[in-house]
């Protein structure tokens, strides 16, 4: 089932020292579930002035709940970076695949 993931990082001021403490590791899990076909596209969330404030991600789970699961050990989560995160299941047209 794919999904659609739009990420909204913290809008404090040590937003983007914790993104960058953990962007190394969050890459490397992208990466690896790339190669897995679990992860289809990304792309960072700009705002007026070209600042990063979030992530939008296209991924394909058997299910929601593992989508949940994975979400637990994501570096971006688990490093308080992402604050708001919206999920909907979507359908990528095969063209695109």
């Amino acid at each position: 089932m794919q999904f659609m993931i739009m990420a909204y990082d913290g809008t404090d001021e040590k937003a983007l020292e914790r993104r960058i403490a953990v962007r190394e590791e969050h890459v490397k899990g992208v990466e690896e579930n790339v190669k897995a076909g679990r992860h289809l596209y990304a792309g960072a969330i700009l705002d007026e002035e070209g600042k990063m404030i979030g992530s939008m991600m296209v991924v394909d789970y058997p299910s929601r709940a593992e989508l949940d699961q994975w979400l637990k050990d994501e570096p971006y989560v688990v490093g308080d970076v992402w604050r708001e995160i919206d999920i909907k299941p979507i359908r990528v047209p095969p063209i695109f695949m």
